[in-house]
């Protein structure tokens, strides 16, 4: 597989289908999907991502029932999503500790050469959509996370499907002391990626479920 499109599958959404989580009790991280670095990525950010590729989803499949497949197919798409941002996060602390910097030119470049293969800019944000999650106006942060985790890889002599490529984050992970809210599991640091767990206030419902209660 192209390079390009095996970065993508690592920083992109898994498409799968999986059952929705809803919190009960009490929030030991009020307002935060998650904190990294100190910063709080906020359960607000979070949800706004979500809609955008909900709303991309639905202006691209305009028929109710494709897009209801469309939802089924992405079902894991808010802790999908949070898992992406916080390896955002740690990506380019790896990165900047490595002194791999990517520059504006870059990225057209990249995105150039993308659209020339896929046939044209609709045509791309379609593809990055469908395949891997990501909202039209997200696709240039994407392919910047990209040509990092390239250049990161290249800078550690290795490639993105290696050990030491891994470690490198596994060891941003640990300098960014990550901190994922219960409800969307918590982040293996050796892994860099977050990890589903169980607590007993948390329930999971179907998408049938919920819209019964709805």
């Amino acid at each position: 597989m192209h390079r390009r499109r095996r970065t993508a599958l690592l920083l992109s959404a898994a498409i799968a289908a999986a059952p929705l989580i809803t919190a009960c009790g009490n929030d030991a991280h009020p307002g935060a999907a998650a904190v990294v670095g100190g910063q709080r990525i906020t359960v607000s950010q979070l949800e706004t991502r979500v809609n955008e590729v909900r709303a991309a989803q639905r202006a691209a499949v305009p028929d109710d029932a494709q897009y209801e497949q469309a939802i089924a197919k992405t079902g894991t798409l808010s802790r999908d999503t949070l898992h992406n941002m916080v390896l955002e996060r740690v990506l380019q602390r790896a990165a900047q500790d490595a002194g791999v910097s990517v520059s504006r030119k870059e990225i057209q470049q990249m995105r150039s050469g993308l659209e020339e293969q896929t046939g044209g800019s609709k045509a791309l944000e379609a593809a990055w959509l469908q395949q891997y999650g990501i909202a039209p106006e997200r696709l240039d942060e994407n392919l910047r996370l990209q040509l990092e985790a390239q250049k990161l890889a290249t800078s550690l002599g290795t490639n993105t499907g290696d050990p030491a490529f891994w470690n490198a984050l596994a060891e941003a992970s640990k300098k960014l002391n990550v901190d994922l809210n219960p409800r969307y599991g918590t982040w293996d640091v050796d892994k860099s990626s977050r990890v589903d767990t169980k607590t007993p206030w948390v329930r999971e419902v179907t998408t049938t479920e919920t819209q019964q209660t709805a």
